[in-house]
């Protein structure tokens, strides 16, 4: 039998998709399932974004550059200026979702042994990036009980090593919804610059906050700009997840034209995909307003609804479209696999993502779940009663 790679066999499995199977499962039985394991909106994405999809008279679709247009990276500096960060087209390449981004950062970066300090729960791709670079995850646990805020500086610290080569943190987090303060980040560049490490930011959810803290982009401090590496793209925050595009930004000029390198391997990034983004960036502000007051009632609805159940606790996110919810069992992936295939209220079930795999370490996150507000309001209150129903008949199955 041909062998497969050590690094393959230990790559990681997603826990927001490892339950799939049994959700297919589900629905083969005729059950609705209501999905609030993944990160999916169901809000429409901009008209303009998918109009000039239908309207393309285009007789074949040629190469682009490898780097992503001039005139989306243009429209993306327009964008990022609005919001306070100055950068230069030549700062930015175009990848094909944020998890190319992130690919092309720990392989510039990164080599083999190499390792990186990520607080922890965090966005379990991470996990599988960093092991498809081979890279070793250092995790430093942000706790439940104080709604998963930055762990002090110092306990950063005490893990950077030789091996050291970054800090990692998603900002507004997935999938906790902590948003990290200006003063957090300003810290972790400090840390960054004294130990002359990488600070790498995912600022995928920036527009979605529900505090009156604004959020702080790595790339504000010019302190920090050799240093600094963000991580973006239209999925969430244009309803565009499917279109596969993200960027990689930083002002360091040897790690960009390093990605670069990356970058030419897989040649351009998506022709069609590219311009439904730069239509969506450049849609009226009146969208992101509308969708950021939609998730917020939604969060609103749904921790009230969680809050009510016996036995449970959820944390209470500043941004993004996820909370942590603790559940009243031992092994929430258990449960979680229960919701699929051996109950049902009414021919409804619900999908979660068992929160032990946005963990590093082991024997964290067993009785908690991650849970994705990205339904509509009468969905996501009908979820939380499926939950309680569900809570019991598992507790006397």
């Amino acid at each position: 039998m041909p062998k497969i790679s050590k690094k393959g066999r230990e790559l990681p499995s997603s826990p927001i998709r490892k339950l799939v199977f049994h959700s297919d499962k589900a629905k083969t039985r005729g059950v609705e399932v209501l999905h609030l394991n993944i990160g999916q909106p169901d809000i429409e994405a901009p008209k303009e974004a998918m109009e000039i999809v239908r309207k393309q008279s285009l007789k074949l679709l040629p190469y682009g550059s490898s780097q992503g247009s001039l005139s989306y990276r243009t429209q993306l500096c327009n964008y990022y200026e609005q919001h306070g960060i100055s950068i230069e087209s030549d700062d930015i390449i175009v990848t094909t979702g944020a998890s190319e981004a992130l690919s092309f950062t720990l392989n510039v970066i990164c080599d083999a042994g190499d390792e990186i300090i990520i607080p922890e729960p965090f966005y379990a791709n991470y996990n599988g990036f960093a092991a498809a670079c081979s890279v070793e995850v250092i995790p430093v646990v942000s706790y439940f009980e104080n709604q998963f805020e930055l762990p002090p500086i110092a306990q950063l610290e005490e893990k950077i090593s030789e091996k050291t080569r970054a800090i990692l943190i998603c900002n507004p987090s997935n999938p906790t919804g902590y948003l990290y303060s200006e003063a957090e980040i300003k810290a972790l560049i400090d840390l960054a610059l004294a130990h002359d490490i990488f600070i790498i930011v995912d600022e995928v959810y920036r527009e979605f906050i529900y505090t009156e803290q604004s959020h702080y982009s790595v790339l504000k401090s010019e302190k920090g700009s050799e240093h600094a590496v963000m991580i973006d793209s239209v999925s969430k925050r244009y309803s565009l997840c499917g279109a596969r595009v993200g960027c990689m930004i930083s002002k360091n000029r040897a790690l960009m034209a390093t990605a670069l390198k990356f970058a030419h391997l897989r040649l351009s990034p998506p022709a069609l995909a590219l311009m439904a983004s730069e239509a969506a960036v450049s849609s009226p502000s009146s969208y992101l307003n509308d969708i950021k007051k939609e998730y917020e009632k939604r969060k609103n609805i749904t921790l009230a609804a969680l809050e009510k159940i016996e036995g449970v606790e959820v944390s209470n996110p500043m941004g993004a479209f996820y909370c942590i919810v603790k559940l009243p069992v031992n092994n929430a992936e258990d449960f979680s696999k229960f919701l699929l295939t051996d109950f049902e209220d009414q021919g409804q079930t619900i999908m979660l993502a068992p929160a032990a795999g946005f963990y590093s370490s082991p024997e964290l996150g067993k009785d908690q779940v991650r849970l994705a507000f990205v339904l509509d309001s009468k969905k996501l209150q009908r979820a939380a009663e499926i939950l309680e129903k569900a809570l019991t008949a598992y507790r006397n199955s």
